[in-house]
């Protein structure tokens, strides 16, 4: 029998909300309890499924703590409990906001890539958030079909969302609890003040600025007026424990040699010293090698501001895990390529806003091109890929000089140019893939690269998504660039070749000034 602290430390409060589709209001029911639970004075961690930027965005300025991304196609399942349960352990409550309606990912035939299949990769009950428009008892059927469609999930509560009345709501309520057998825990009228905005590239920036922060206020003022938050509490806290052996991080079993030596190595210093040794001397000791690891681990310079912003944690986390020093830059701040870089990352974002500034930071852009011709590894993605091109011509037809590194021209459209998952397999050998290696990841831009030669183009990867196969990206030297937002979850072993790559530069640079 376990005791009171055990329980405690296995059993993890969450809650998944789910819509019956895209728009049925899953975003606003979110981050209405988020804000609602916080203001309890609750410990509140987010999560989002899928491949999405903009609504941990959201998560983060209402909880105050980075939002996770759960993704059980890009990584596997096993990696997505691990995430969860180590951004899970030590708050209050997991609030994981679904993806599209509650079934839709990957595959029309299956949950793959869905909110329902990480739902049961981290048995998580789900509130179901359904849009009640002009319905009343059929508000029950559309819940009834929900949980005889995939019998193990658990949709253990539903919260209905723009209701004409209170008297709507008790109709679709007694509907759909006498017919389904489970709670319809709150309601949210309908209101037109109450819409969360149109997800666009620009809202990120907003939300960082805290402009969205009183419609944050009102979406929790009404989730609390019309939810029985005490209900969700208890089915939150109702959910199976999680046990953290069954969470063995995929990275711990991908560590390079060199690092499982050191490691080693370490622990039989720290052993030799409690045998021998005194505290005074093994202190020593200890300041001495974290200062020799510090000195030998390859910086990795990260552009990141309000033109690069697009990042998964998991990636940073990785590489860092890995061996790597993260330092952080600037561009549209005036900052150039950080003089201590053996590598560069150059995230997604939206460039195009802050295209100016760009052009105009020669500090940035002459160090992007010193960096390749000293064959520093660069590696860049979606907007970071944009400006890597010669130049970028923006909505109202202003075009840019950018960096000149990729023999291409961007233009961007309002139409979107794509969306969706990707398997990215490389065409030839990289600082990060050999060729044939794969890694997974999504696109989603507004922009087209065009080449001037397109039968010379050295491309990066071939992409797999819903439309078939497509060469992408660029890799010339040690510039690795493509559209695709990678995720280095789906193969861990990337982050160690990265850093390795790192580390091989910064001691060619020792050696020449030697």
């Amino acid at each position: 029998m376990t005791s009171d602290k055990q329980h405690a430390t296995h059993v993890r409060p969450r809650l998944i909300i789910a819509g019956t589709g895209s728009g049925a209001g899953k975003t606003t029911v979110t981050l209405g309890l988020m804000k609602a639970l916080a203001e309890r004075g609750l410990r509140v961690q987010g999560f989002k499924c899928g491949p999405d930027y903009i609504d941990p965005t959201y998560h983060t300025a209402v909880t105050g703590r980075a939002s996770r991304n759960l993704d059980a196609w890009m990584t596997s399942p096993e990696y997505v409990r691990h995430t969860f349960v180590q951004a899970a352990d030590g708050q209050d409550i997991s609030i994981i906001e679904g993806v599209m309606g509650l079934y839709d990912g990957k595959d029309p035939l299956s949950n793959t890539g869905s909110t329902a299949e990480i739902a049961m990769v981290t048995q998580t009950p789900v509130i179901l958030v359904v849009d009640v428009r002009s319905m009343a008892r059929s508000a029950a059927a559309i819940v009834l079909g929900f949980q005889q469609l995939e019998p193990e999930l658990n949709i253990a509560g539903v919260i209905v969302n723009r209701c004409g009345s209170a008297g709507h709501y008790q109709i679709v309520k007694k509907a759909i609890e006498q017919m389904c057998g489970i709670p319809v825990v709150g309601w949210l009228k309908r209101e037109d003040d109450m819409s969360i905005p149109e997800r666009h590239l620009g809202l990120v920036p907003a939300i960082e600025r805290g402009e969205l922060d009183p419609l944050f206020q009102r979406v929790a003022d009404v989730l609390s007026e019309g939810t029985d938050l005490d209900l969700l509490l208890k089915i939150a806290g109702a959910a199976p424990p999680l046990e953290s052996n069954d969470n063995i991080s995929e990275l711990e079993q991908l560590q390079v040699p060199e690092q499982q030596q050191q490691n080693q190595q370490n622990k039989e210093v720290e052993q030799e010293h409690q045998d021998h040794r005194g505290h005074q001397e093994h202190q020593e000791h200890r300041e001495h090698q974290d200062d020799q690891d510090h000195q030998a681990r390859p910086v990795i310079a990260i552009a990141r501001d309000a033109a690069f912003n697009f990042y998964y944690p998991d990636n940073l986390e990785l590489l860092e895990d890995a061996g790597a020093k993260l330092t952080y830059f600037s561009p549209i701040a005036g900052e150039g390529i950080p003089a201590d870089a053996d590598s560069i990352y150059l995230g997604g974002g939206f460039p195009e806003e802050f295209a100016e500034a760009i052009a105009t930071n020669k500090l940035f852009l002459e160090g992007l091109r010193q960096a390749a011709r000293q064959h520093m590894p660069v590696f860049a993605e979606c907007g970071g890929y944009m400006v890597l091109a010669e130049t970028l011509t923006d909505r109202q037809g202003v075009t840019f000089n950018m960096a000149g590194i990729v023999p291409a021209h961007v233009q961007m459209q309002t139409k979107r140019a794509a969306l969706g998952y990707r398997e990215a397999s490389a065409v030839q050998d990289s600082f990060l893939l050999e060729k044939g290696d794969t890694l997974r990841g999504h696109e989603f831009h507004y922009s087209t690269m065009t080449y001037h030669d397109s039968d010379t183009i050295p491309y990066a990867y071939e992409t797999k998504g819903m439309r078939g196969l497509k060469p992408e990206g660029y890799n010339s030297g040690h510039i690795l660039a493509g559209y695709t937002h990678v995720h280095l979850g789906s193969n861990p072993a990337v982050a160690n070749r990265w850093v390795e790559h790192g580390r091989m530069y910064r001691q060619s640079k020792q050696k020449d000034v030697e």
